[in-house]
Protein backbone atom coordinates (compact mmCIF):
# COMPACT_ATOMS: atom_id res chain seq x y z
CA UNK A 1 0.00 0.00 0.00
CA UNK A 2 2.21 2.80 -1.27
CA UNK A 3 0.66 6.18 -0.54
CA UNK A 4 2.16 9.30 -2.08
CA UNK A 5 1.39 12.94 -1.54
CA UNK A 6 -0.15 13.88 -4.93
CA UNK A 7 1.41 17.36 -4.96
CA UNK A 8 4.90 16.08 -4.17
CA UNK A 9 7.12 16.21 -7.25
CA UNK A 10 10.28 15.27 -5.36
CA UNK A 11 11.19 18.89 -4.65
CA UNK A 12 8.67 19.88 -1.99
CA UNK A 13 9.48 22.71 0.41
CA UNK A 14 9.70 20.69 3.62
CA UNK A 15 9.85 23.90 5.69
CA UNK A 16 6.32 24.74 4.52
CA UNK A 17 3.49 23.18 6.50
CA UNK A 18 1.31 23.30 3.38
CA UNK A 19 3.61 20.72 1.76
CA UNK A 20 2.23 18.17 4.27
CA UNK A 21 -1.48 18.92 3.77
CA UNK A 22 -1.93 15.85 1.59
CA UNK A 23 0.46 13.63 3.48
CA UNK A 24 4.20 13.43 3.96
CA UNK A 25 6.16 14.42 0.80
CA UNK A 26 7.90 11.05 0.71
CA UNK A 27 9.15 11.48 -2.88
CA UNK A 28 11.13 14.49 -1.72
CA UNK A 29 12.60 12.64 1.25
CA UNK A 30 13.46 9.66 -0.94
CA UNK A 31 15.33 11.94 -3.33
CA UNK A 32 17.18 13.62 -0.47
CA UNK A 33 18.25 10.27 1.01
CA UNK A 34 19.69 9.24 -2.35
CA UNK A 35 21.13 12.51 -3.61
CA UNK A 36 21.72 14.84 -0.68
CA UNK A 37 21.34 13.13 2.72
CA UNK A 38 22.65 16.17 4.60
CA UNK A 39 21.06 19.01 2.68
CA UNK A 40 21.10 22.74 3.32
CA UNK A 41 17.41 23.60 3.52
CA UNK A 42 15.66 26.92 3.08
CA UNK A 43 13.99 27.72 6.39
CA UNK A 44 11.18 29.88 5.08
CA UNK A 45 10.28 32.31 7.87
CA UNK A 46 13.12 30.85 9.96
CA UNK A 47 16.86 30.66 9.42
CA UNK A 48 18.09 27.94 7.08
CA UNK A 49 19.08 24.58 8.51
CA UNK A 50 20.57 21.19 7.65
CA UNK A 51 18.20 18.29 6.94
CA UNK A 52 19.48 14.85 7.95
CA UNK A 53 17.35 12.22 6.22
CA UNK A 54 19.14 8.83 6.32
CA UNK A 55 18.43 6.32 9.07
CA UNK A 56 22.04 5.48 9.94
CA UNK A 57 23.09 9.13 10.16
CA UNK A 58 20.22 10.03 12.47
CA UNK A 59 20.89 7.03 14.73
CA UNK A 60 24.59 7.88 14.91
CA UNK A 61 24.24 11.58 15.70
CA UNK A 62 21.18 11.34 17.94
CA UNK A 63 23.41 9.91 20.66
CA UNK A 64 26.07 12.60 20.24
CA UNK A 65 24.55 15.26 22.47
CA UNK A 66 27.91 16.92 22.99
CA UNK A 67 28.06 17.68 19.25
CA UNK A 68 24.40 18.22 18.44
CA UNK A 69 22.57 19.74 21.38
CA UNK A 70 18.89 19.94 22.35
CA UNK A 71 19.57 22.90 24.62
CA UNK A 72 18.65 25.51 22.00
CA UNK A 73 15.19 24.18 21.11
CA UNK A 74 13.91 21.07 19.33
CA UNK A 75 11.75 22.65 16.63
CA UNK A 76 12.91 24.39 13.48
CA UNK A 77 11.83 27.81 14.71
CA UNK A 78 14.38 30.26 16.09
CA UNK A 79 14.18 31.39 19.70
CA UNK A 80 15.84 34.06 21.77
CA UNK A 81 17.52 32.93 24.99
CA UNK A 82 14.63 34.47 26.93
CA UNK A 83 12.07 32.51 24.91
CA UNK A 84 13.99 29.27 25.24
CA UNK A 85 14.32 29.53 29.02
CA UNK A 86 10.63 30.40 29.42
CA UNK A 87 9.35 27.55 27.23
CA UNK A 88 11.77 24.68 27.62
CA UNK A 89 11.02 21.24 29.02
CA UNK A 90 13.47 18.47 29.85
CA UNK A 91 13.25 17.56 26.15
CA UNK A 92 15.17 20.75 25.45
CA UNK A 93 18.07 19.96 27.73
CA UNK A 94 21.14 17.73 27.45
CA UNK A 95 22.65 15.27 29.91
CA UNK A 96 23.29 15.47 32.79
CA UNK A 97 20.42 17.94 33.35
CA UNK A 98 18.13 15.97 31.08
CA UNK A 99 18.97 12.72 32.85
CA UNK A 100 18.29 14.16 36.29
CA UNK A 101 14.84 15.42 35.34
CA UNK A 102 13.92 12.35 33.35
CA UNK A 103 14.90 10.02 36.18
CA UNK A 104 12.33 11.65 38.46
CA UNK A 105 9.39 10.59 36.30
CA UNK A 106 10.76 7.64 34.33
CA UNK A 107 9.56 5.02 36.82
CA UNK A 108 5.94 6.12 36.39
CA UNK A 109 6.23 5.37 32.64
CA UNK A 110 8.41 2.26 32.89
CA UNK A 111 7.39 -0.94 31.14
CA UNK A 112 6.40 -2.85 34.33
CA UNK A 113 4.31 0.03 35.66
CA UNK A 114 2.56 0.63 32.34
CA UNK A 115 1.86 -3.10 31.95
CA UNK A 116 -0.25 -2.83 35.09
CA UNK A 117 -2.64 -0.52 33.25
CA UNK A 118 -3.61 -3.08 30.59
CA UNK A 119 -6.98 -3.95 32.13
CA UNK A 120 -7.79 -0.26 32.52
CA UNK A 121 -6.86 0.46 28.91
CA UNK A 122 -8.87 -2.50 27.67
CA UNK A 123 -11.94 -1.26 29.51
CA UNK A 124 -11.45 2.23 28.10
CA UNK A 125 -11.11 0.79 24.60
CA UNK A 126 -14.33 -1.17 24.96
CA UNK A 127 -16.17 1.89 26.26
CA UNK A 128 -14.92 3.93 23.29
CA UNK A 129 -15.80 1.21 20.79
CA UNK A 130 -19.27 0.76 22.33
CA UNK A 131 -20.00 4.38 21.46
CA UNK A 132 -18.25 4.51 18.08
CA UNK A 133 -19.61 1.23 16.72
CA UNK A 134 -23.18 2.17 17.58
CA UNK A 135 -23.08 3.78 14.11
CA UNK A 136 -22.20 1.97 10.91
CA UNK A 137 -20.40 5.02 9.54
CA UNK A 138 -18.37 7.50 11.59
CA UNK A 139 -15.17 9.54 11.71
CA UNK A 140 -12.63 7.14 13.22
CA UNK A 141 -10.15 9.94 13.93
CA UNK A 142 -12.70 11.75 16.08
CA UNK A 143 -14.67 8.86 17.60
CA UNK A 144 -11.76 6.52 18.35
CA UNK A 145 -8.28 8.00 17.92
CA UNK A 146 -9.05 11.27 19.70
CA UNK A 147 -10.64 9.53 22.67
CA UNK A 148 -8.25 6.91 24.02
CA UNK A 149 -4.92 8.69 24.68
CA UNK A 150 -6.34 11.54 26.73
CA UNK A 151 -8.70 9.31 28.70
CA UNK A 152 -5.75 7.14 29.63
CA UNK A 153 -3.58 10.13 30.45
CA UNK A 154 -6.39 11.34 32.69
CA UNK A 155 -6.14 8.07 34.61
CA UNK A 156 -2.38 8.47 35.08
CA UNK A 157 -2.51 12.15 36.03
CA UNK A 158 -5.65 12.02 38.15
CA UNK A 159 -7.66 14.40 35.94
CA UNK A 160 -11.48 14.43 36.15
CA UNK A 161 -13.20 12.89 33.12
CA UNK A 162 -15.25 16.06 32.67
CA UNK A 163 -12.08 18.02 31.87
CA UNK A 164 -10.61 15.68 29.27
CA UNK A 165 -12.29 17.04 26.14
CA UNK A 166 -11.19 20.56 27.06
CA UNK A 167 -7.64 19.30 27.59
CA UNK A 168 -7.59 17.63 24.17
CA UNK A 169 -8.75 20.89 22.63
CA UNK A 170 -6.00 22.82 24.38
CA UNK A 171 -3.45 20.18 23.41
CA UNK A 172 -4.49 20.64 19.78
CA UNK A 173 -4.00 24.39 20.09
CA UNK A 174 -0.47 23.74 21.33
CA UNK A 175 0.97 21.06 19.10
CA UNK A 176 -1.25 21.73 16.07
CA UNK A 177 -0.56 25.46 16.19
CA UNK A 178 -0.08 25.59 12.41
CA UNK A 179 -3.52 24.20 11.51
CA UNK A 180 -6.37 26.74 11.26
CA UNK A 181 -8.89 24.08 12.33
CA UNK A 182 -7.29 23.94 15.77
CA UNK A 183 -6.07 27.44 16.57
CA UNK A 184 -6.85 31.10 15.95
CA UNK A 185 -3.15 31.93 16.30
CA UNK A 186 -1.31 30.27 13.42
CA UNK A 187 2.35 30.02 14.34
CA UNK A 188 3.67 30.57 10.82
CA UNK A 189 1.17 33.19 9.61
CA UNK A 190 -0.09 35.30 12.51
CA UNK A 191 1.66 37.67 14.91
CA UNK A 192 2.20 35.52 18.01
CA UNK A 193 4.73 37.77 19.76
CA UNK A 194 2.34 38.28 22.67
CA UNK A 195 2.68 34.55 23.43
CA UNK A 196 6.38 34.12 22.69
CA UNK A 197 7.12 33.07 26.29
CA UNK A 198 4.31 30.48 26.34
CA UNK A 199 4.78 26.77 25.49
CA UNK A 200 4.52 26.26 21.72
CA UNK A 201 4.11 30.05 21.41
CA UNK A 202 0.40 29.55 22.13
CA UNK A 203 -2.08 31.28 24.49
CA UNK A 204 -3.30 27.79 25.38
CA UNK A 205 -0.10 27.40 27.38
CA UNK A 206 -1.27 30.02 29.89
CA UNK A 207 -4.67 28.36 30.22
CA UNK A 208 -3.10 24.96 30.81
CA UNK A 209 -0.73 26.37 33.39
CA UNK A 210 -3.62 27.85 35.34
CA UNK A 211 -5.45 24.54 35.10
CA UNK A 212 -2.42 22.54 36.31
CA UNK A 213 -1.85 24.95 39.19
CA UNK A 214 -5.46 24.67 40.34
CA UNK A 215 -5.49 20.91 39.84
CA UNK A 216 -2.53 20.40 42.15
CA UNK A 217 -3.87 22.92 44.66
CA UNK A 218 -7.16 21.01 44.86
CA UNK A 219 -5.40 17.64 45.15
CA UNK A 220 -3.21 18.91 48.00
CA UNK A 221 -6.19 20.40 49.83
CA UNK A 222 -7.96 17.03 49.63
CA UNK A 223 -4.85 15.18 50.79
CA UNK A 224 -4.53 13.21 47.53
CA UNK A 225 -1.08 11.85 46.74
CA UNK A 226 0.55 9.69 44.10
CA UNK A 227 0.75 9.97 40.35
CA UNK A 228 3.13 11.59 37.91
CA UNK A 229 2.39 15.18 38.90
CA UNK A 230 3.13 14.49 42.55
CA UNK A 231 6.38 12.79 41.59
CA UNK A 232 7.57 15.75 39.55
CA UNK A 233 6.76 18.15 42.39
CA UNK A 234 8.89 16.30 44.93
CA UNK A 235 12.39 17.67 45.76
CA UNK A 236 15.25 15.92 43.99
CA UNK A 237 18.23 14.36 45.76
CA UNK A 238 19.75 17.82 46.19
CA UNK A 239 16.56 19.23 47.69
CA UNK A 240 15.70 21.31 44.61
CA UNK A 241 12.01 21.72 43.82
CA UNK A 242 10.72 22.21 40.29
CA UNK A 243 9.93 25.83 39.50
CA UNK A 244 6.49 27.09 38.48
CA UNK A 245 7.71 27.61 34.91
CA UNK A 246 9.19 24.12 34.69
CA UNK A 247 6.00 22.57 36.08
CA UNK A 248 3.81 24.53 33.63
CA UNK A 249 5.91 23.43 30.68
CA UNK A 250 6.04 19.81 31.84
CA UNK A 251 2.25 19.68 32.19
CA UNK A 252 1.80 21.18 28.72
CA UNK A 253 4.22 18.60 27.33
CA UNK A 254 2.23 15.75 28.89
CA UNK A 255 -1.05 17.08 27.50
CA UNK A 256 0.31 17.62 23.98
CA UNK A 257 2.81 14.79 23.47
CA UNK A 258 0.88 12.31 25.62
CA UNK A 259 -2.14 12.66 23.36
CA UNK A 260 -1.19 13.50 19.82
CA UNK A 261 1.45 10.93 18.93
CA UNK A 262 -0.67 7.93 19.94
CA UNK A 263 -3.77 9.53 18.49
CA UNK A 264 -2.27 9.96 15.04
CA UNK A 265 -0.73 6.49 15.09
CA UNK A 266 -4.18 5.03 15.73
CA UNK A 267 -5.60 7.00 12.80
CA UNK A 268 -2.78 5.86 10.51
CA UNK A 269 -3.35 2.26 11.62
CA UNK A 270 -7.07 2.34 10.87
CA UNK A 271 -6.43 4.08 7.56
CA UNK A 272 -4.08 1.24 6.61
CA UNK A 273 -6.61 -1.39 7.68
CA UNK A 274 -9.37 0.32 5.69
CA UNK A 275 -7.30 0.50 2.51
CA UNK A 276 -5.58 -2.88 2.58
CA UNK A 277 -8.24 -5.53 3.33
CA UNK A 278 -5.69 -8.33 3.52
CA UNK A 279 -4.05 -6.54 6.40
CA UNK A 280 -7.21 -6.67 8.49
CA UNK A 281 -7.66 -10.39 7.87
CA UNK A 282 -4.04 -11.04 8.85
CA UNK A 283 -4.62 -9.37 12.21
CA UNK A 284 -7.96 -11.06 12.80
CA UNK A 285 -6.69 -14.55 11.98
CA UNK A 286 -3.26 -14.26 13.62
CA UNK A 287 -2.30 -15.64 16.99
CA UNK A 288 -1.06 -13.60 19.95
CA UNK A 289 2.46 -13.55 18.54
CA UNK A 290 1.39 -11.21 15.72
CA UNK A 291 0.62 -8.27 18.00
CA UNK A 292 4.13 -7.24 19.02
CA UNK A 293 5.50 -6.91 15.45
CA UNK A 294 2.20 -5.51 14.16
CA UNK A 295 2.19 -2.74 16.77
CA UNK A 296 5.78 -1.76 15.96
CA UNK A 297 4.98 -1.70 12.25
CA UNK A 298 1.97 0.56 12.67
CA UNK A 299 4.12 2.92 14.74
CA UNK A 300 6.84 2.94 12.06
CA UNK A 301 4.22 3.49 9.39
CA UNK A 302 2.66 6.44 11.21
CA UNK A 303 5.89 8.17 12.37
CA UNK A 304 3.79 10.92 13.97
CA UNK A 305 6.68 13.01 15.33
CA UNK A 306 8.30 13.84 12.02
CA UNK A 307 11.37 15.75 13.16
CA UNK A 308 13.40 17.11 16.02
CA UNK A 309 15.96 19.85 15.66
CA UNK A 310 19.43 20.01 17.23
CA UNK A 311 22.08 22.74 17.26
CA UNK A 312 25.75 22.11 16.53
CA UNK A 313 28.07 22.94 19.43
CA UNK A 314 31.13 22.45 17.23
CA UNK A 315 31.92 22.04 13.57
CA UNK A 316 31.96 18.63 11.87
CA UNK A 317 31.84 17.09 8.40
CA UNK A 318 29.39 14.58 6.96
CA UNK A 319 28.88 13.51 3.34
CA UNK A 320 31.35 16.15 2.22
CA UNK A 321 29.40 18.94 3.92
CA UNK A 322 30.79 21.18 6.68
CA UNK A 323 28.42 21.88 9.53
CA UNK A 324 29.45 24.95 11.51
CA UNK A 325 29.09 25.66 15.20
CA UNK A 326 25.65 27.18 15.79
CA UNK A 327 24.03 25.60 12.72
CA UNK A 328 20.63 23.99 13.11
CA UNK A 329 20.41 20.30 12.16
CA UNK A 330 17.00 18.65 11.79
CA UNK A 331 16.59 14.89 12.21
CA UNK A 332 13.77 13.79 9.90
CA UNK A 333 12.58 10.63 11.68
CA UNK A 334 9.75 10.29 9.17
CA UNK A 335 12.38 9.93 6.44
CA UNK A 336 14.55 7.51 8.41
CA UNK A 337 11.54 5.24 8.89
CA UNK A 338 11.18 4.94 5.11
CA UNK A 339 14.89 4.47 4.41
CA UNK A 340 15.23 1.75 1.77
CA UNK A 341 18.71 0.84 3.01
CA UNK A 342 17.27 -0.07 6.40
CA UNK A 343 13.75 -1.37 5.74
CA UNK A 344 12.76 -3.82 3.00
CA UNK A 345 9.76 -2.44 1.10
CA UNK A 346 9.49 0.54 3.47
CA UNK A 347 6.39 1.89 1.73
CA UNK A 348 4.40 -1.23 2.51
CA UNK A 349 2.77 -2.17 5.82
CA UNK A 350 4.27 -5.50 6.85
CA UNK A 351 2.89 -6.57 10.21
CA UNK A 352 5.39 -9.45 10.29
CA UNK A 353 8.40 -7.14 9.94
CA UNK A 354 11.11 -8.41 12.30
CA UNK A 355 13.36 -6.90 13.43
CA UNK A 356 11.81 -3.47 13.24
CA UNK A 357 14.20 -0.96 14.76
CA UNK A 358 12.22 2.10 13.70
CA UNK A 359 12.95 5.57 15.08
CA UNK A 360 9.41 6.79 15.72
CA UNK A 361 10.26 7.15 19.41
CA UNK A 362 13.53 8.97 18.76
CA UNK A 363 15.70 5.91 19.33
CA UNK A 364 19.43 6.22 19.39
CA UNK A 365 19.92 8.70 22.19
CA UNK A 366 18.94 9.85 25.67
CA UNK A 367 15.76 11.52 24.44
CA UNK A 368 13.93 8.31 23.54
CA UNK A 369 10.21 8.85 24.13
CA UNK A 370 9.23 8.63 27.80
CA UNK A 371 5.74 7.38 26.93
CA UNK A 372 6.69 4.69 24.40
CA UNK A 373 5.49 1.76 26.51
CA UNK A 374 2.15 3.45 27.10
CA UNK A 375 1.77 4.23 23.39
CA UNK A 376 2.57 0.64 22.43
CA UNK A 377 0.05 -0.74 24.89
CA UNK A 378 -2.74 1.63 23.86
CA UNK A 379 -2.27 0.90 20.15
CA UNK A 380 -2.10 -2.88 20.64
CA UNK A 381 -5.11 -3.13 22.92
CA UNK A 382 -7.32 -0.83 20.83
CA UNK A 383 -6.61 -2.79 17.65
CA UNK A 384 -7.09 -6.11 19.44
CA UNK A 385 -10.53 -5.07 20.64
CA UNK A 386 -11.42 -3.60 17.25
CA UNK A 387 -10.75 -6.80 15.28
CA UNK A 388 -12.77 -8.79 17.84
CA UNK A 389 -15.85 -6.77 16.98
CA UNK A 390 -15.44 -5.83 13.33
CA UNK A 391 -15.13 -8.04 10.25
CA UNK A 392 -14.21 -5.26 7.81
CA UNK A 393 -13.39 -1.55 7.61
CA UNK A 394 -13.96 0.57 4.52
CA UNK A 395 -13.00 4.19 3.98
CA UNK A 396 -16.06 6.04 2.66
CA UNK A 397 -14.84 9.61 2.30
CA UNK A 398 -11.74 11.73 1.88
CA UNK A 399 -9.36 11.71 4.81
CA UNK A 400 -7.64 14.92 5.89
CA UNK A 401 -4.13 15.53 7.21
CA UNK A 402 -2.95 17.90 9.88
CA UNK A 403 -1.28 21.04 8.52
CA UNK A 404 2.12 20.52 10.11
CA UNK A 405 5.65 19.42 9.27
CA UNK A 406 6.25 18.62 12.94
CA UNK A 407 3.45 16.24 13.95
CA UNK A 408 2.05 14.24 11.07
CA UNK A 409 -1.34 12.65 11.15
CA UNK A 410 -4.80 12.06 9.78
CA UNK A 411 -7.28 14.34 11.54
CA UNK A 412 -10.38 13.13 9.68
CA UNK A 413 -11.05 9.53 8.61
CA UNK A 414 -14.62 8.63 7.55
CA UNK A 415 -15.09 4.87 7.65
CA UNK A 416 -17.83 2.25 7.39
CA UNK A 417 -17.60 -0.90 9.46
CA UNK A 418 -19.24 -4.28 9.30
CA UNK A 419 -19.75 -5.85 12.71
CA UNK A 420 -19.19 -9.51 13.39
Amino acid sequence: MTIWNPIDDGYADISDHDAFLQGVPHKTFSRLRKEDPLSWTAGGQFEDYWSMTRYEDIIEFNSQTAVLSSAHGIRIEDQSREEYMARRTFQETDPPEHTQTRTRVARAFSRPVIAGFEDTIRQLCNDILDQALASEEFDAAKSISRQLPMRMLGQILGIPDADLDWLVTKGDELIANTDPEYTDHLHDKDDTDDFRLMPFRSPAGAELYTYAHNLMKDRISRGETGGVLDIILQPNEKGKVISDTEFRNFFCLLVAAGNDTTRYTLSASMHALANQPGLFSQLASGDDKIWAPATEEFIRWASPTMHFRRTATEGFELHGKKVREGDKVVYWFVSGNRDESRFKNPFEVDIHRTPNHHMAFGQGGPHVCLGMWLARLEIRVLLQELVKRVSSIEQVGQHEYLRSNFVGGIKKLPIKVKLK
